[in-house]
């Protein structure tokens, strides 16, 4: 093997390794993000349709 061959492999690895760090990051930010998105939906929901919780 020459030298290439050995930093292209060794450039794989690498960015491996990075996309996993990345890929276990978006997990961790998932749940949290979805629980705020899903809490504003309905909060807009709710704000625009009178007919829930409001004055009739």
């Amino acid at each position: 093997m020459n030298k290439n061959t050995i930093v292209t492999i060794l450039a794989i690895i690498g960015g491996i390794v990075v996309l996993g760090w990345a890929l276990k990051l978006a997990v961790k930010l998932f749940v949290p993000l979805l629980l705020i998105g899903i809490g504003v939906a309905v909060y807009l929901a709710v704000k625009d349709n009178k007919r829930i919780g409001g004055p009739k």
